[in-house]
């Protein structure tokens, strides 16, 4: 698990058009990488779109935002078009991702106990080096927080 100001890994997936994407590419970047449970439910339907809808204001500060979850390939490739999102969404089947910034814990969904990803987004300096991360995410403001914390850099 990467700790701020430390180096993050040289990661690397696919995507929801199928291309591969390299952390690597982005150096010199802010890279916004948030994690999410599951496509098309509803926490993650709101978060995605407060991400696209302040995609503006990220691009203009030098920043990409990636999604990442365990969803497939064809899932991200029909949740991003059907949420119209102007970033990717990296398949991480193998839980590369997830392992590399440990956000796979044991959650309760309707009293029943499974491993699943923790909300969580790791917001990562042009230097490729970990400068904040928030995890247990709650939606509400969460988007404006992680943008207002590129703006204080």
């Amino acid at each position: 698990m990467p700790e701020i100001g430390k180096k993050i890994p040289a990661l690397k997936g696919r995507t929801g058009d199928d291309t591969e994407l390299k952390l690597s590419d982005y150096k010199g970047r802010w890279v916004v990488i948030y994690f999410y449970p599951k496509d098309s439910t509803p926490g993650c339907t709101t978060e995605a779109q407060q991400f696209r809808d302040l995609h503006p204001a990220f691009h203009k500060r030098n920043a990409k935002v990636i999604g990442v979850s365990r969803d497939s390939i064809r899932s991200h490739a029909n949740f991003a078009t059907k949420q119209d999102l102007p970033f990717p969404l990296i398949s991480d089947a193998d839980e590369a991702w997830c392992k590399a910034f440990d956000v796979i814990h044991e959650k309760v969904l309707y009293g029943k106990k499974h491993m699943g990803i923790v909300r969580s987004t790791f917001l990562v300096d042009p230097d490729g080096r970990l400068a904040a991360q928030w995890r247990g995410v709650k939606v509400a403001g969460h988007v404006q927080a992680v943008l207002d914390a590129i703006t204080a850099a």
